[in-house]
């Protein structure tokens, strides 16, 4: 495995990431680590959450699908009279 390390870092952000890391139970470095993985893992996201990511942007249909339905065959059933 390879390492990593970070230079110039504020020390308000080592006393934080520390600080975090004793509330987990964890060392700073498996802190860091963990920090690193979730903030680099690929985004996915499953059917259901794309299908309402993609409803919530498509506006509301306003007119029925039957009332669409009824008027096209009764515009195509004029139209065959003419």
């Amino acid at each position: 495995m390879g390492q990593l390390i970070v230079r110039g870092l504020d020390d308000r952000l080592i006393r934080t990431l520390k600080q975090r890391a004793a509330r987990t139970g964890r060392s700073a470095e498996a802190e860091h680590r963990i920090i690193l993985e979730q903030a680099l893992a690929p985004e996915t996201e499953t059917f259901a959450e794309a299908a309402a990511r993609l409803r919530a942007r498509t506006p509301t249909q306003a007119t029925d699908s039957v009332d669409l339905i009824r008027e096209d065959r009764d515009r195509d059933h004029d139209g065959a009279k003419r």
